[in-house]
């Protein structure tokens, strides 16, 4: 392919990520134009760009011709062909996908019509595994598609330097993100609002969609705090406060958000958080309230492709309130 061509299909935008003004190559825009480009030039009703995360395989972008496949879709990876490719279980490119015994086995042949399959790893700059470029037809097709096969691992060795080049932008926009301005300080426990939960949360899922990143939300109400406020005087309410959130802050890493959203209610945003590393910050964020002796109620929820961190909070809110009503239910059975 000649070099022009190559750079025309990978765009570039004021910086990595929003908001920066250095010029750097645009993964979401790359990804688009890549699996158009192969659409056009070898056909296959279905391409995309995939992030494996856990047992989710995640569509980030698609290029769809029939199979009514969108972004933010979710599959089971080990039900797909490209965790056996990924395995060795299969080749990268085949077309009569049924002649290879693992794909021919695989689950999601079984929801989808697959004829022929292309499946290429993305990787992370360490060689792990990020997730695939990938294409199904629902016939298949001649063995001269496995003559494509170089261009194709160009084209996800070219998307796997830009994803890492963005990310690594990323990971410093993020930090710039977390300058702090007085609008968004609570002068309480000196953790950030509403406003700054807002403006934080929003960027970083903006960052789940693009980049398919895990992340939590745990939702914390403090216990009894009425009751001090009004037996003892506001001043020890506000000392409550002040050593809650310095208990949670203590507990998190210093790529989380932590938050105090209301008078007794706390809220942690767990970024690139796996579903077990959220049930250790859960424990961790306990367990120093309780070294602190700070009696509190705990929820939390994982953020899902199809739904974001907005509903994610909404169910850690619940799961508070459920485990809130429980633990008061337990205690007025013990006192009857």
């Amino acid at each position: 392919m000649p070099f022009e061509t190559l750079s025309r299909l990978v765009p570039v935008t004021p910086g990595g990520t929003p908001g920066d003004s250095t010029t750097a190559p645009d993964f979401v825009a790359a990804a688009r134009s890549v699996i158009s480009f192969l659409h056009e030039k070898m056909g296959f009703d279905l391409w995309m760009v995939t992030r494996t995360e856990g047992n989710d395989w995640i569509v980030l972008q698609s290029e769809d011709h029939g199979y009514d496949v969108e972004p933010n879709t979710v599959f089971k990876w080990t039900d797909t062909f490209c965790a056996h490719m990924v395995a060795g279980n299969g080749p990268r490119v085949a077309p009569r996908s049924d002649d290879v015994p693992a794909y021919a086995a695989a689950p999601i042949g079984r929801q989808v019509k697959i004829g022929a399959y292309i499946g290429v790893p993305l990787t992370y700059t360490d060689g792990s595994l990020f997730g695939t470029l990938c294409a199904i037809h629902p016939t298949p097709r001649d063995e001269t598609t496995k003559a494509d096969l170089p261009l194709i691992e160009l084209f996800a060795a070219m998307l796997s330097s830009v994803l890492n080049s963005e990310i690594r932008a990323s990971e410093g926009a993020r930090q710039a993100e977390r300058s702090r301005e007085d609008a968004e300080i609570d002068a309480l426990t000196d953790l950030y609002n509403r406003r700054g939960w807002n403006r934080l949360m929003e960027a970083e899922e903006e960052r789940c969609k693009r980049y398919g990143h895990p992340a939590c939300v745990v939702a914390i109400d403090l216990d009894g705090l009425k009751a001090i406020n009004d037996v003892e005087g506001h001043a020890a309410g506000d000392e409550l406060i002040r050593k809650a959130g310095h208990a949670i802050r203590e507990a998190v890493r210093d790529v989380d958000v932590v938050a105090r959203t209301g008078g007794d209610e706390f809220l942690v945003l767990g970024t690139e958080c796996h579903p077990e590393n959220a049930t250790v910050l859960v424990q961790r964020i306990e367990e120093q309230l309780t070294l602190a002796g700070v009696s509190a109620s705990l929820g939390y929820a994982m953020r899902t492709p199809g739904q974001g961190l907005s509903a994610a909070a909404q169910q850690a809110d619940h799961a508070m309130y459920a485990r809130k009503a429980t633990r008061h239910a337990a205690t007025a059975s013990l006192i009857s």
